[in-house]
């Protein structure tokens, strides 16, 4: 077996990928969606007027809760945020549920969740409480709204996969969390946040996800099976910290990480909009029909998902 087959073997039995994987089997058990509302997405997007109202909730796993309950705080709205912006949205208000053994607990995650809605200039406007539990649990609500929407169901054969990241930050070890956003200067993380919505309204791109527990490669599978396309990805056109192995890279969730899907003809003007944030971002590889996800590293080449054959998240 080559190192690139052994480093695919691993990302598909890592703890991201069980999670996501364990989603196929939920949708499975629910009835189908009103609305027309495809599960699939980062947010639900409910037709609303003009635009959507995106509504969508995020839980931390416990283990994390217990051990950095500041930072779980933090990435709670975080990563409801990022998944607003995913869909070429803004938010509006945040809620919260949260469980702890006792008061001065639950005060850390609190002030983390603070501290976020600082960051992002969004509301924490309600939620639920509990000091007494004997466990620590987070569960963040976001609803916001979208003029135009990136989805995860339009991404086309021919088109660029772009991964846009802030490289500008550090791991919180011992977790895969790659955080550029705690410390980053005032007014600069909702400002990085507000190039998906003006890239999605000035019809440059449709099709997107943010980088979540499953990683880039996970991520973009997400996106690709929702759309009902492949993709051959090279990983060494991935951006990434100098400093980062290759493997642990492609675990990590980004505190600003994006995977799209871009026809040829708007690549350059997304790249550059990017870039004018100091933000990296390049062309990872190619959407196609194939509905296999292959990587490539130098001369290996192997093959990370056959989504004609086994589901990642969508229940068959």
């Amino acid at each position: 077996m080559s190192a690139l087959a052994d480093i695919v073997e691993r990302l598909r039995e890592s703890r991201g990928f069980r999670h996501k994987g364990d989603i196929s089997r939920v949708l499975s058990r629910l009835p189908a969606n009103a609305q027309g509302i495809a599960a699939g997405d980062d947010c639900a997007a409910i037709p609303d007027g003009d635009g959507y109202l995106l509504f969508a909730i995020e839980g931390l796993v416990s283990d994390f809760v217990h051990t950095m309950p500041r930072f779980a705080g933090y990435s709670g709205v975080m990563v409801n945020v990022s998944d607003i912006y995913a869909m070429g949205g803004r938010p509006i208000a945040v809620v919260d549920a949260l469980w702890s053994g006792n008061a001065r607990d639950a005060d850390e995650v609190l002030a983390g969740m603070t501290s976020a809605s600082a960051a992002y200039g969004v509301p924490i406007v309600g939620g639920h409480s509990n000091v007494r539990s004997d466990g620590a649990q987070l569960a963040v609500a976001i609803v916001g709204r979208a003029r135009k929407l990136l989805t995860s169901f339009d991404a086309r054969p021919g088109d660029a996969l772009v991964m846009a990241v802030d490289l500008r930050g550090t791991f919180e070890e011992p977790y895969p969390f790659w955080n550029a956003s705690v410390g980053a200067p005032a007014g600069r993380a909702r400002a990085d946040f507000e190039l998906l919505p003006a890239i999605a309204e000035d019809g440059l791109c449709d099709a997107a996800k943010d980088i979540s527990m499953a990683g880039t490669l996970g991520t973009a599978l997400m996106l690709l099976e929702c759309s009902n396309a492949g993709a051959r990805i090279d990983l060494d056109a991935l951006p990434r910290p100098a400093e980062v192995d290759i493997e642990r890279w492609l675990t990590a969730f980004p505190s600003f990480g994006f995977v799209l899907s871009v026809r040829r003809e708007h690549v350059d003007e997304v790249l550059a909009r990017f870039a004018s944030r100091e933000l990296a971002c390049a062309v990872i590889g190619e959407v196609d029909a194939s509905r296999e996800v292959v990587v490539e590293r130098g001369s290996e080449r192997a093959l990370l998902w056959n989504l004609r054959e086994e589901p990642f998240i969508c229940a068959r």
